[in-house]
């Protein structure tokens, strides 16, 4: 196992270009599923669970031709449909949450799409029954074998209907309209997820061919149509590493610019840490970060605490929460930070709490962080990495902290985190890793 050593201290000071984005980057790397042509898709990240992802989709027979430093050309058109029921794919399959998102392109082609119980972090309870509600809708049969964990999902004809969904599931929305593009008939999603990410998947498709309305909003209206063509896309800049940028120059009193962020698909996150007290400007599609002395968190009108919560889009993603709670630790003032959907997300606060951040973990879903105005550093500790984004939160932490300190288990970092240590250590950073 590797390890990252970090030797807090060092200001930050230079230029960051985010990676391409993973969440976009797991639906748009499905969607090749969906035609026999060429997909030539630019801006792919070079993480663990993106490759991860490339490398099932060989195996499922797709042809991949490296371009480029992120850019790729898939061709689904000799697709090895039997590969689902091997044991090879029941191993792979079940490494990688984002390999959900393949069995609604697989249903809508070829009438039959299987996934064995999906990975990923484990922050709490993150149930499919959206994907496959669903699917049903559309006219496939849903089963689960107990014994092998495995999902089925079977069609011999899928057929356009109306939906409401659940929940606003962005991979749920996903799948569901990989699968309806090429149904018989109108498909009606009411309650539809809307994230930048998921608009990106369905401009994507109509290019293809597909004909979805309603972009943007949480009410789709997909006509089916017969087949999909190829096509050409660019992948956003990833708005997680964005906001963990901002984060880190925080942290440690650093001048960062943040290059071609795509700012207006950026919604409500730089105005989130302005309410914190962080100074950033836009210039251009740039965000730049100054040097602060201090940053005072905001107090609603009437005085209370400021807190912040996580929503589905236009609200503030659940990804970023974790950044947001330590950079409070050294903000000027108090902020509640209410996780919404993930019940284990905060689970990483003790780590911080030994680092002398005063913390207070009020239930598994809401933590209240006394500021410490940088009256008090961070002290560096040894500590693991329990997912991606508490994992770069405790990279930020360290960064900000006194001494040196180590975090273990950094392959989660590295899952959603692109060569991260290099690109910070040109920046100033000084951070190693170790096995």
């Amino acid at each position: 196992m590797e390890a990252f050593e970090v030797y807090g201290g060092n200001k930050l000071k230079g230029e960051l270009i985010p990676q391409g984005a993973k969440n976009e980057a797991l639906q748009i790397l499905c969607a090749v599923l969906l035609t026999p042509e060429p997909v030539h898709i630019e801006n792919v990240p070079d993480i663990v669970d993106i490759n991860k992802l490339i490398h099932l989709l060989e195996d499922l027979g797709v042809k991949v031709d490296r371009k480029g430093t992120g850019s790729y050309t898939f061709q689904a058109d000799d697709i090895d449909i039997d590969f689902l029921n091997s044991p090879e794919f029941a191993k792979k399959g079940g490494a990688l949450r984002g390999s959900i998102m393949i069995v609604g392109p697989l249903l809508a082609r070829f009438g039959k799409g299987y996934i064995p119980k999906p990975g990923g972090d484990k922050i709490g309870r993150r149930r499919l029954d959206t994907h496959f509600l669903g699917f049903q809708k559309l006219g496939a049969k849903f089963s689960y074998d107990d014994a092998t964990h495995f999902y089925r999902a079977e069609a011999d004809q899928l057929k356009g209907c109306y939906m409401l969904l659940d929940e606003a599931s962005v991979t749920g929305t996903a799948n569901i309209v990989m699968t309806a593009v090429l149904a018989e008939g109108t498909t009606t999603i009411y309650n539809a997820a809307c994230e930048p990410y998921l608009q990106q998947l369905c401009k994507m498709l109509n290019r293809m061919g597909a004909k979805i309305t309603g972009i943007g909003s949480n009410l789709l209206k997909i006509e089916g149509v017969s087949e999909l063509g190829g096509t050409n896309h660019r992948v956003l800049p990833d708005m997680i590493e964005i906001g963990s940028f901002i984060g880190m120059a925080a942290m440690t009193q650093g001048e960062i610019t943040i290059k071609d962020v795509s700012y207006d698909d950026l919604g409500v996150i730089p105005n989130v840490f302005r309410k914190m007290g962080i100074a950033l400007e836009r210039k251009g599609d740039d965000i730049y970060i100054p040097e602060q002395d201090e940053y005072e968190i905001e107090s609603y009108i009437d005085g209370s605490i400021l807190t912040i919560a996580d929503a589905p889009w236009p609200g503030f993603t659940p990804d970023l929460l974790s950044i947001v709670l330590v950079t409070a630790t050294q903000a000027k003032g108090s902020i509640l930070v209410h996780q919404k959907m993930f019940e284990s997300r905060l689970f990483f606060v003790d780590k911080l709490i030994d680092m002398g951040a005063q913390i207070i973990l009020c239930d598994p879903h809401r933590a209240t962080v006394n500021g410490l105005n940088r009256k008090s550093s961070l002290r560096g500790i040894s500590m693991t990495s329990p997912d991606i984004r508490a994992g770069v939160s405790l990279l930020i932490a360290a960064l900000g902290a006194e001494g040196k300190s180590t975090i273990h288990n950094i392959n989660q970092i590295d899952r959603g985190y692109q060569n991260i240590e290099n690109r910070l250590n040109a920046v100033g950073a000084e951070i190693r890793r170790v096995s």
